[in-house]
């Protein structure tokens, strides 16, 4: 399974970026599609993960501001982050996970400015 995610840039406060996880095989395949963050100095935190059922998960810090969806035809799955802030700043990892085995993405660099 490769992941290729896309979308990172740099964002004033209170803007919006999409991220992209484009999967080599199907969505139905993979159990748990999720997004992480990490800054330096800290663990690498889960943001948010959709299930091959479509059920979704998201971290406290982010509920209402964050919505991870799929499109099962393009095998992709998305992070639409709005309301964006300072401290959402980080590097964010797509991860699949398929029958315990585990796929990570390359990062992508969120920076949100002030």
């Amino acid at each position: 399974v490769q992941l290729q995610a896309s979308g990172g840039g740099l964002v004033q406060a209170g803007g919006s970026l999409r991220l992209s996880c484009a999967a080599s095989v199907s969505l139905f395949s993979i159990n748990v599609m999720g997004w992480y963050r990490q800054v330096p100095g800290k663990e690498r935190e889960l943001v948010a993960s959709i299930t091959s059922y479509g059920g979704t998960n998201y971290v406290d810090s982010v509920k209402g501001r964050f919505t991870i969806s799929r499109d099962t035809a393009k095998n992709t799955v998305s992070l639409l982050m709005n309301s964006l802030k300072l401290e959402d700043t980080a590097v964010y990892f797509c991860k699949g996970r398929r029958n315990g085995d585990d796929f990570w993405g390359q990062g992508t660099l969120v920076t949100v400015s002030s």
